[in-house]
């Protein structure tokens, strides 16, 4: 998808070099050579009008959290179209047959001198008018590569602040596992002291019957010395 979209962006920058170069010579041309030029310009603005186009078409294909990026280029590129709309308009009017006829008049000589400096005026013009475009455009890009990366770094962040939470939890587990383990460790102690304390006192039991003179014992005994008294 991105670079469905970044292959157009290089075709629509490429276009509109060539329709910005072919602009600026439009006015100088004579009127035959000016006219093939004017009608090769309208066929390339709609070409880049097209690639407009294809460029909206996958902007809106592109999943809504990462669609504002392209978004914010898609404007600038609608408003450099528009730009060169309106230069291309003025190029075509400059320098006319008409204007021409009516600067020269009947003093063909002053006139001729007059449009002269005209033209060269209106060069230096459109030199100065190319490389404020040029300059708008750095702009624009870097303006774009500042709203990319502070995309990028809040996406960061976010991500950030969910593994944040997540180590959160993990801890919170982990001192419920400790405390759980805590508990039966106690449990356990307590069974394993009152285990000893029983065997300990089974031990006593068993040692103090072992120990005590069996009654048994002594009745045979006197009824065996009374036989032998008898």
């Amino acid at each position: 998808m991105s670079s469905d979209f970044e292959g157009y962006e290089q075709d629509f920058a490429v276009l509109t070099a060539e329709i910005t170069s072919k602009i600026t010579r439009v006015p100088r041309l004579p009127p035959d050579e000016k006219k093939q030029m004017v009608a090769n310009v309208e066929k390339q603005l709609e070409e880049a009008k097209e690639l407009l186009e294809q460029m909206d078409l996958e902007v809106r294909e592109i999943p809504p959290q990462s669609r504002g990026m392209y978004s914010n280029r898609m404007r600038s590129y609608k408003q450099e179209m528009g730009k060169l709309e309106t230069d291309f308009k003025r190029s075509r009017i400059a320098y006319s047959d008409e204007v021409r006829n009516e600067l020269l008049g009947d003093d063909g000589n002053s006139s001729e001198n007059q449009l002269i400096k005209l033209r060269e005026e209106r060069a230096h013009l459109l030199d100065n008018t190319e490389r404020l475009e040029r300059s708008s455009r750095r702009l624009e890009a870097g303006y774009q590569i500042a709203v990319e990366t502070e995309q990028i770094g809040q996406e960061m962040l976010e991500n950030l602040s969910h593994d944040r939470e997540k180590i959160q939890r993990a801890r919170d587990r982990l001192r419920e596992t400790d405390a759980n383990l805590g508990k039966s460790s106690r449990v356990l102690t307590g069974m394993l002291r009152r285990i000893i304390a029983g065997s300990w006192c089974l031990c006593d039991s068993m040692t103090t019957q072992i120990q005590a003179p069996s009654p048994h014992l002594k009745w045979e005994g006197g009824l065996h010395r009374g036989g032998a008294v008898l």
